[in-house]
């Protein structure tokens, strides 16, 4: 396996359902020695995390990254915040959606890029209703139904 295999890509699958995207970002995430080497093992759940603004700057809340096996003692915390690194401009318009209009930031995905580093595509969202849900769900189902009679 080379180095900047693209074939990690930790998902958060709940995340298209609980909420609607209106903004994706693709940003760096500050890691130690051990978290890196436990994402490219696929060691990472991206399951409840968010993120939030302090100071100016952004950072991953609730994502777990396993303790990496062959660590010693200088392992790391597995659900410490981590800094997501965009340039100012994209994160001031970020922080002005979420003051003004009250969005949410999501964490969908965490890959490697072609040169091995780890990045996180977020989204600026918005919670969906009940039935919101119900609506997705439907569509689903239909073009799952349409997919069927166009193959036969």
């Amino acid at each position: 396996m080379k180095r900047g295999s693209s074939d990690i890509v930790i998902r958060n699958k709940k995340a298209s359902h609980d909420y609607e995207f209106l903004d994706k970002y693709i940003a760096g995430i500050k890691l130690t020695g051990t978290e890196i080497k436990s994402i490219r093992l696929g060691k990472a759940a991206l399951v409840d995390s968010y993120c939030l603004f302090r100071d100016g700057e952004l950072y991953l809340k609730g994502m777990h990254i396993s303790e990496y096996y062959w660590g010693n003692l200088n392992n790391h915390d597995p659900l410490r915040e981590r800094k997501l690194l965009l340039n100012k401009k994209e994160l001031r318009k970020i922080e002005r959606k979420v003051k003004e209009t009250g969005y949410t930031i999501i964490a969908l995905k965490v890959f490697m890029n072609e040169r091995g580093l780890a990045k996180a595509e977020i989204a600026v969202s918005k919670g969906k209703k009940e039935y919101d849900k119900r609506q997705t769900i439907k569509k689903k189902d239909v073009d799952r139904e349409m997919d069927r009679f166009r193959k036969k």
